[in-house]
């Protein structure tokens, strides 16, 4: 099977990795894939460097190069199918007129629902298939009037690591965090909230928050306000993520929404004890006591709650822990998501 990718994205988010994650895992299954991705951006950049054959696009004007470059490639029997990783990829497939040469498959990884402007509406009609990354996304997909039939829900998957490190007892200090772009609907402020009520009980225990963005300047003005900015350390962009993963004790996700949690994901795999709040399509991650902790209400008192349990209490902590980590390896590996994206494109 050959497939034709386009992303878009110049940023490197959760979207980006699942694209590059998902080509590499064709590639390696013997399956021809191409990608047209934005000239310079992290995915093009990382996917050039693992051989896979790359169509540049500048930008500004990124859609509209795009739009003519799968109008170039996309000569009859030339690809098997279109696979458009986010909307303004699916703009320019659209506008190419992709859809009248070859199946196209658009990714779904937000949970708002889709416009009901005809035009808008129009580019996720012409996609034979739209690809929800968690039941929460799919639900608000056929809110805008989509048909069931047409949305499939495959969940993103993570590498695991080589041997998910034994969970050790907690450290004194013990350091709990979470990574992630920095906005409000990311929860970041609840963390930072629950923090003095952690302290409280734990004086020695230390926050980071992996990610840089727009909300930073306003979270760290929060933490001087709470005096807790000691405490936290604000640590910006890291390259090698694994290493935050690897030094933490506790993972804390206070997300309010989220379509699914790459980086939720990507801390079980590590072993982690996870304490998230029960929002979004978390509860399809988590359950409650079996393999993490829900905060039922994104409230500091909760959240300062179940971090302090699995910080007195190792044992509970490391079965969660070991939980987590079977989670994993049972329903989102990299694997997993490769084969049932293939599974998708087979149907078409």
């Amino acid at each position: 099977m050959k497939t034709l990718h386009v992303d878009l994205g110049r940023q490197w988010r959760g979207g980006q990795n699942q694209a590059l994650l998902l080509v590499q895992g064709l590639l390696d299954r013997g399956h021809a894939t191409e990608l047209i991705a934005v000239l310079g951006s992290p995915l093009a950049r990382q996917a050039q460097d693992a051989g896979i054959q790359v169509h540049a696009v500048g930008h500004p004007g990124a859609r509209l190069q795009a739009s003519l470059q799968v109008t170039r490639l996309l000569k009859p029997d030339t690809f098997d199918a279109v696979h458009c990783h986010d909307a303004h990829g699916l703009t320019a497939a659209w506008i190419a007129g992709a859809h009248r040469r070859a199946p196209v498959v658009a990714s779904r990884r937000v949970a708002y629902a889709l416009t009901r402007n005809r035009i808008a509406l129009s580019r996720y009609r012409s996609a034979r298939k739209i690809i929800a990354v968690s039941r929460f996304v799919k639900d608000s997909v056929l809110a805008s009037g989509l048909p069931d039939t047409q949305v499939e829900v495959v969940y993103d998957g993570v590498p695991l690591p080589p041997q998910a490190p034994r969970y050790r007892r907690i450290a004194a200090p013990p350091l709990i965090g979470c990574v992630g772009y920095l906005l409000p609907e990311k929860g970041q402020e609840l963390l930072i909230r629950a923090m003095p009520l952690i302290l409280g009980k734990n004086a020695g225990c230390r926050l980071i928050l992996a990610g840089d963005g727009p909300s930073r300047a306003g979270l760290e003005q929060l933490a001087r306000e709470l005096k807790v900015g000691q405490a936290i350390q604000f640590a910006g962009h890291v390259e090698d993520v694994s290493q935050v993963y690897r030094a933490l004790d506790v993972f804390l996700f206070p997300s309010l929404a989220e379509p699914l949690g790459s980086s939720l994901l990507a801390a079980m795999s590590h072993g982690l004890p996870v304490a998230a709040v029960a929002g979004g399509a978390v509860p399809e991650i988590v359950e409650d006591e079996g393999n993490g902790l829900l905060v039922a209400e994104p409230q500091a008192s909760a959240m300062a709650g179940a971090v302090l349990r699995l910080l007195d209490d190792p044992e509970l902590a490391a079965r969660l822990g070991a939980a987590g980590r079977a989670t994993i390896e049972e329903r989102f590996t990299v694997g997993r998501m490769v084969e049932a994206t293939l599974d998708v494109y087979q149907r078409l």
